[in-house]
């Protein structure tokens, strides 16, 4: 259930940015609501909607410095050993250019990690570029501010 109300929205999502838009406001604001689609896909293990988020060259550089592609990514987000149950974006920031968005923010996720609780908050940059008549993240760098 939990993974179809995420796929559903999801493609309620990736349905309102089919078509290009040149009002900057508008593609911000999806890229936002695309960033929130992305967390409720992880927290969910819900690699099918994540599929529709990340392009087929992703990179991913994690706060330890690993490097990993989408296959890679994708493998990482089925890992029963880390459970999220929450993950909040806040200080977002959407920077524009001709068909490439940059999304910078601060995350918070709580969870579990190998039977103990996690606590952890962190910065990111994304890497968003329209492609195929749609948004897909290319690009992801997140960075470590403390971790409880």
């Amino acid at each position: 259930m939990k993974t179809a109300l995420v796929l559903l929205t999801v493609i309620a999502v990736a349905s309102l940015v089919s078509a290009q838009s040149n009002d900057v406001s508008s593609d911000q604001g999806k890229l936002i609501a695309l960033e929130n689609a992305w967390n409720q896909a992880q927290i969910h293990r819900d690699t099918r909607a994540l599929d529709s988020l990340v392009g087929d060259r992703f990179v991913y550089t994690d706060s330890d410095g690993t490097v990993m592609n989408k296959t890679e990514f994708m493998a990482d987000i089925k890992d029963p050993s880390f459970e999220a149950t929450s993950i909040v974006n806040s200080d977002i920031h959407v920077y524009m250019y001709p068909n490439v968005g940059i999304v910078t923010g601060k995350y918070h996720t709580k969870g579990v990690y190998k039977t103990k609780p996690i606590d952890h908050w962190g910065r990111f940059t994304d890497t968003w570029v329209f492609l195929d008549s749609k948004w897909q993240c290319v690009a992801t760098h997140t960075n470590q501010i403390k971790n409880k």
